[in-house]
């Protein structure tokens, strides 16, 4: 059981809460880019987009398991037709949509040199760690070997988190 609010009967309110966060982070990086320069702006773009791709492949790797097992939705709450899904990306990480996301959001941050970008990246890692509580609450009720699989795999980032 969490503590955590549902914000909206499917969980409705995250979602918001979530676009404005991107918001943040895609506004930072575009309008207040950072000065750095030469050699430091060349490593920071690289890494960064090695970021967004890492973090791309993950999300859009993830979107497909769910899409393909009828469990693909927007809201945390999953949806009464779904199935447990722990293979593939999903071995790795419990929440692999919101790791790419980070991940995509540090990217950026990076390549943009924004420190703006990169407080709402923080920012998003902290919201989807709360996220992920709220939706796994609703996965433990729903799902009867969730508990077991949680046990076994990283929260949001594979090897690290």
């Amino acid at each position: 059981m969490t503590r955590l609010p549902a914000l909206g009967p499917r969980g409705e309110g995250w979602v918001a809460i979530q676009i404005m966060i991107f918001v943040w982070i895609g506004g930072g990086g575009l309008w207040l880019p950072g000065s750095v320069s030469g050699a430091a702006l060349v490593v920071a773009v690289v890494v960064g987009f090695a970021l967004i791709a890492a973090g791309g492949l993950l999300a859009v790797s993830a979107s497909l398991a769910l899409q393909g097992q009828d469990a693909l939705t927007a809201v945390p709450r999953p949806r009464d037709e779904a199935r447990l899904v722990e293979g593939g990306v999903y071995g790795l990480v419990r929440h692999p949509i919101y790791g790419g996301l980070i991940l995509g959001g540090l990217g950026w941050s990076l390549a943009r040199s924004s420190v703006v970008a990169f407080l709402g990246s923080v920012a998003l890692l902290v919201f989807f760690d709360l996220k992920r509580r709220r939706e796994e609450a609703w996965l433990e009720e729903g799902f009867a070997g969730y508990s077991a699989y949680k046990a076994r795999t990283r929260r949001l980032i594979p090897w690290l988190y």
